[in-house]
């Protein structure tokens, strides 16, 4: 994958345009995002009063954090169409985390609204992350054909995991 910004993995430097090897990449933000994104699921939902500062000060700083590496990796212009996309998959993003929160016992609607902004930006982040890590898993990133088949699958495997946490 190409760099839109400068970037520096273990020590080395990287340039604007310089191909770094999806395993840079993928494996730290997979974990950390999947530590961070379950410690915010778990402040938002760890009871009907959660600590709302904290909340939104320990996930809002690792949003904004996110979103500037995403934006050296990937570029301006796809981090607007993950926000788009997000914003566009609500209703998405809304069941499944229901879906998560009834194994627990609750549900979305148990927990005021504001509580929700931190958990749906995690998962938007994190969904963002699944999409450019499948388009270069299948090497379809640098040729428009391939691309459009491997998006054609990811939307289509979304959509079975959407369609089945709606109806589980």
């Amino acid at each position: 994958m190409k760099l839109h910004g400068e970037l520096s993995v273990n020590g080395k430097s990287y340039k604007k345009g310089d191909d770094v090897h999806w395993l840079c990449i993928y494996p730290f933000f997979f974990v950390h995002m999947g530590m961070f994104g379950l410690s915010g699921f778990f402040l938002a939902y760890a009871d009907k009063e959660s600590p709302t500062f904290f909340l939104f000060l320990h996930g809002g700083f690792a949003i904004f954090i996110y979103t500037i590496f995403y934006k050296t990796i990937f570029g301006m212009e796809s981090i607007k169409w993950m926000f788009i996309n997000g914003a566009l998959g609500l209703f998405g993003i809304y069941s499944e985390l229901d879906w998560i929160l009834s194994l627990f016992g609750t549900e979305i609607g148990d927990y005021p609204p504001y509580t929700h902004i931190i958990p749906f930006l995690y998962y938007i982040l994190y969904t963002f992350l699944l999409r450019q890590a499948f388009l270069d898993f299948t090497r379809s990133r640098d040729d428009a054909e391939k691309q459009r088949r491997a998006e054609r699958k990811y939307i289509i495997i979304s959509m079975v995991v959407y369609a089945i946490f709606y109806v589980i």
